[in-house]
């Protein structure tokens, strides 16, 4: 999958550890970040999906 430049952007902001994620350690947050976008986005792309897939979103 080719990136973006915004994906690019969103992957560099998303990787920069808050804290808590610095003191937990992470071998590869770049990896990280854009794993927890690609969910993100696929829970965008398709709400209706999330509801039923989901335990926590309300609606389901």
């Amino acid at each position: 999958m080719a990136l973006t430049p915004e994906d690019e952007r969103r992957i560099a902001e998303r990787a920069e550890l808050l804290p808590e994620e610095r003191a937990a350690g992470s071998e590869n947050p770049e990896a990280q970040a854009e794993s927890i976008l690609e969910e993100s986005d696929e829970r965008v792309d398709d709400p209706e999906g999330t509801r039923r897939e989901s335990h926590q979103t309300p609606g389901g």
